[in-house]
């Protein structure tokens, strides 16, 4: 019901559920043994059809067993919905919720691993990093949380940041990394469309394309960074190199996350964009967390991570 947002939702369905019931218990009434004549013994009633010649359809009553059973079923159906979540926006006289049990089976699963990660916690992140053991783990956990959206190599992909290399948006550091997970990040380039005409967004995009040294038209470049110190600065800073603090990135550096061509710089400069990273701290313990910020940190601090395993 989750992709449900209007109750009118909910209360068809249950409008349809309680019909369903109502329809069984008429059946049964309209079928019950007691409402014609009795036959005589040995004599039941012939409705006429005949298939092949001799195949007759008999008109006998309902079995007492098979009323029964439905008239239970039907008993049990409307208990469901009392007790159960089931009629609309009534929660039911129990109180259950699917939340409920999903947060109760991970404090469950969450006792259950704690002795795993225990000899990690007198460990510092790059020791984590370093140590065999806790790269498996979390190498795991990223294929199963990180992967969708980062690939399965962790090189990301268009709008998804590669984790490998040395680029970050929000920071690189082991308290960055760990709050990313845990809070997520929404990352706003705010569309210029309405202040920014197409022509003016060309030439802005040559500008940016140079400051990481690519072809770029030298009038086009003097004419944009007139428009990027007007609209981008605030942001991307004077020197292009961005602003972890807002998650701006660095135009300098050759790393574009939605790509680099004259028609994805336009783009992104009428259109804007919206990424986001969600949160994980409903998802991943702090214990997990912890191990997937050194495996993730790990992945563009290989030295540091290897100097950390020589320590005591």
């Amino acid at each position: 019901m989750n992709d449900f947002t209007h109750n009118f939702f909910g209360y068809f369905i249950a409008f349809i559920s309680l019909g369903g019931i109502a329809w069984c218990l008429w059946l049964l009434y309209t079928q019950r043994r007691w409402l014609g004549k009795k036959p005589e013994a040995g004599v039941v009633e012939d409705t006429g059809h005949v298939w092949d010649g001799d195949l007759t359809e008999l008109n006998n009553p309902v079995p007492r067993w098979w009323t029964w059973m439905y008239l239970l079923a039907c008993l049990f159906a409307l208990g469901y919905l009392v007790l159960m979540p089931g009629l609309g926006a009534f929660q039911g006289m129990l109180g259950y919720t699917t939340a409920d049990e999903v947060s109760r089976h991970q404090a469950q699963l969450a006792e259950q691993i704690k002795p795993v990660y225990a000899r990690f916690q007198a460990m510092t992140v790059p020791q984590i990093a370093a140590d065999a053991s806790a790269r498996q783990i979390g190498e795991r956990l990223f294929q199963n949380t990180c992967s969708q959206c980062h690939g399965s190599d962790a090189r990301g992909g268009p709008s998804f940041p590669n984790l490998t290399d040395s680029d970050w948006l929000y920071g690189g550091t082991p308290e960055a990394i760990t709050l990313t997970i845990t809070q997520g990040r929404h990352g706003i380039m705010p569309p210029w469309k309405g202040s920014i005409d197409p022509a003016a967004a060309s030439d802005t995009a040559h500008y940016v394309r140079s400051l990481s040294d690519l072809a770029a038209d030298p009038l086009k470049v003097h004419r944009g960074a007139r428009t990027y110190a007007n609209y981008c600065v605030a942001c991307h800073g004077v020197d292009g190199k961005g602003n972890q603090a807002l998650g701006a990135p660095n135009l300098t550096d050759g790393t574009w996350l939605h790509g680099s061509s004259e028609a994805s710089i336009v783009q992104t400069i009428l259109e804007g964009r919206d990424n986001r990273m969600p949160a994980h701290d409903t998802v991943l313990t702090p214990e997990q967390i912890r191990i997937l910020t050194a495996w993730v940190w790990g992945l563009s601090n290989r030295p540091d991570a290897a100097s950390a395993a020589s320590l005591p």
